[in-house]
């Protein structure tokens, strides 16, 4: 376990995203009625309204889930470069908790994709660190 206590950030970071993405379930689905749901109860698509707002930064974080966990227990697992591990990991929480927040509190499409972008591009570098390194 001692080897793994280098990686701190990365790991809170995983810590972090559950706790997130949990946050961002719960806000989801607040504010639901009858009038701005489709048939699958699913909110109607307009940006203008916070509820589809609040339910596509939920789904926008568990679309990201997968790749983000996986290139960050892959890099961690490896054994790549912890200072790297860590300021992706880091990094890639900062972008999306901003990101998050653009998609709830906004309707800045500019602003969104800028931290879309920049959470990406942590999990790509992850995800070429830890390939990187297995080889």
């Amino acid at each position: 376990m001692e080897s793994l206590a280098v990686y701190g950030h990365a790991i809170a970071s995983l810590g972090l995203w559950a706790i997130l993405v949990s946050v961002l379930a719960a806000l989801s689905t607040t504010g639901r009625v009858a009038e701005n749901r489709c048939d699958c109860g699913k909110p109607k698509r307009n940006y203008d309204d916070p509820v589809y707002r609040r339910e596509r930064a939920f789904m926008n974080a568990v679309e990201g889930s997968g790749p983000f966990i996986a290139a960050t227990v892959a890099a961690i697992l490896i054994g790549a470069a912890p200072f790297w591990v860590n300021l992706f990991a880091a990094a890639f929480i900062v972008a999306r908790v901003v990101m998050a927040v653009a998609h709830i509190a906004t309707t800045s499409h500019p602003m969104r994709s800028l931290f879309f972008m920049i959470g990406l591009l942590c999990i790509l570098a992850q995800a070429v660190l830890a390939i990187a390194t297995a080889f």
